[in-house]
This record gives C-alpha cells, sequence and structure tokens, in this order.
C-alpha cells in the first residue's frame, strides 16, 4: 500500500498518527485487558468477567463490540438459546503479541512486583506461547 492510499482510509479520527490511530481502538483501560485474557485462553463472556479486574458487564460487552467492528476479535456462536459466543484474536489480534511482550517486559523493568514474563508464558495455553 502507498502512503497516499494510507492517507485516504477513515480509520484515524484525531489524526494520521500512528499512535493516535491505535488509542483509538485500544486506549482506554479496559481493551489490552480483554485482549489479553483471551491471549491468555478466555474465550467466553463469563471467563473474561471473571478477571481480577472485575470488569464491569456493560462495559465488556463495548469493548467486545469495538474489538470486532475493528477485526481484533471475531466470535463464535456455542449456544442457541440463549445465545452465547466464544471469542478469539483474529490474525489483527495475534499481531499484538510483540506490543503485549513489550508492555510486559517495560512494566517488570519499571513497576515493581508485576508478573514476570516467564511466568505468564506459563500461564499460557500449550497452543498459544508468546514470542
Amino acid at each position: 500500500m502507498n502512503i497516499q492510499q494510507h492517507q485516504s482510509e477513515p480509520d484515524c479520527k484525531r489524526s494520521k498518527c500512528p499512535v493516535s490511530c491505535i488509542l483509538e481502538i485500544l486506549g482506554d483501560k479496559w481493551t489490552l485487558l480483554v485482549v489479553r485474557d483471551i491471549f491468555l485462553g478466555k474465550h467466553t463472556f463469563k471467563d473474561l468477567q471473571s478477571s481480577a479486574e472485575k470488569i464491569p458487564s456493560n462495559i465488556l460487552t463495548d469493548r467486545l463490540k469495538r474489538l470486532e467492528q475493528n477485526k481484533v476479535v471475531c466470535r463464535e456462536l456455542y449456544q442457541e438459546h440463549p445465545k452465547r459466543y466464544r471469542y478469539y484474536l483474529t490474525q489483527k489480534g495475534r499481531d499484538l503479541e510483540p506490543v503485549m511482550e513489550s508492555l510486559i517486559v517495560w512494566s517488570n523493568k519499571y513497576i515493581p512486583e508485576t508478573y514476570k514474563l516467564e511466568d505468564i508464558r506459563k500461564m499460557l495455553p500449550d497452543v498459544r506461547k508468546l514470542i
């Protein structure tokens, strides 16, 4: 894609700054936690809601919709009555893996008593490993 094509796409609302654009998708205190939990193998609404941070259900619903609209997450119906879904990272979502790892490494360096990257790797399901 050339720079001309990129500039014509309406993905960024405030500016064309890459940091500003990603913050429009991921830039609140909940969204990356939802992505983290899906990386850690939580896939149902109930599982996602049970995290230590106690995300309110209305906010979780909103963040999952936003992640789905931005093609970071996809959902799969697993129960018809009532309708219930499992949430998975798309390739776009899985490509956040090095970003998540960098945030963990930075946090380990500057914020005492945070979970170490090695310990988080042990928490991941066997089918998913951070780089």
